[in-house]
């Protein structure tokens, strides 16, 4: 099942990009099935975009595409395009991980 969400964030599109597809922070937020090949780096589709995605060998029907857009003050806005076969709640998933990436950037501006 395919679902979308959107979410903005308080902090600039470099640093939620760069805290997204950092291989140590993914199983912070990435779904479980998208977090078992472990430390595998997102494929960056377009680093001037801010357009990535995440796949695996062991769940080939998952994936996880994010692309980061600046926003008002200084903020970011955050679209997740999350596959997630036999998820019932594909949507609630999709809210859920991009509650949990908010999390890691914040921690991540906290702790730099």
């Amino acid at each position: 099942m395919a679902a979308r969400a959107e979410r903005g964030m308080s902090a600039p599109p470099e640093v939620v990009f760069n805290t997204a597809t950092d291989p140590d922070r993914a199983s912070a937020w990435l779904p479980e099935p998208l977090r078992t090949d472990g430390g595998r780096r997102p494929e960056v589709l377009s680093a001037g975009e801010m357009h990535a995605r995440w796949s695996s060998d062991s769940a080939p029907d998952w994936s996880a595409e994010i692309r980061v857009e600046p926003a008002d003050a200084g903020g970011a806005r955050v679209r997740l395009d999350l596959a997630a076969a036999g998820e019932r709640d594909a949507d609630g998933l999709a809210d859920e991980t991009l509650a949990n990436l908010a999390r890691e950037v914040a921690d991540n501006l906290t702790a730099g």
